[in-house]
């Protein structure tokens, strides 16, 4: 395959940088999923053990642990290439929203001048990103549609927790 590009970088060397760039995709989804698992807990979305800290450095370590158990557990579950996958579709589903959110805050007044992206940009960004959504396999989605149950069980067992903790008031 890299041969196939003409211009002649050694096998060991591309395999190098490709290890490098997927370890470093990897190291940058851990930190993101923990910090968000963090977040989310903080604001009783997710149980609120996962928003425990440390006392001096504030190092979300409940939440650090519990994605890294996650992470081990789905590497081990399947293989990594749909595993890959799985985080490709549930990231798009994140764009999609983020472009949608694009959308509908257009229509919020502000009282200050600030950017505001050519309304053609957010749409193609969700067409592209459901064109996308349709090159994936009913195994990416099983495994997606799993993992999303997942953490649906644990937003309701936070909110249920939430409701008995507050009297059933909000």
């Amino acid at each position: 395959m890299v041969a196939a590009t003409g211009v002649g970088i050694p096998d060991h060397v591309f395999s190098l940088i490709a290890l490098v760039a997927v370890a470093n995709g990897a190291l940058l989804t851990m930190i993101m999923a923990s910090r968000l698992t963090f977040g989310m807990a903080e604001h009783g979305l997710l149980p609120g053990g996962l928003a425990a800290v440390l006392p001096n450095r504030r190092t979300p370590w409940a939440a650090i642990v519990a994605t890294t158990v996650v992470a081990m557990v789905l590497t081990s579950v399947g293989e990594l290439s749909t595993l890959a996958e799985t985080v490709v579709l549930l990231l798009l589903f994140v764009f999609i929203s983020t472009n949608v959110a694009v959308l509908v805050l257009r229509r919020d007044t502000v009282e200050h001048r600030h950017f505001r992206v050519w309304t053609p940009v957010p749409v193609l960004g969700v067409c592209s990103c459901v064109l996308l959504l349709t090159q994936q396999s009913a195994k990416v989605w099983l495994f997606a549609a799993i993992l999303l149950g997942a953490g649906a069980i644990l937003h309701l067992l936070a909110a249920r927790r939430r409701a008995t903790t507050s009297g059933g008031s909000r």
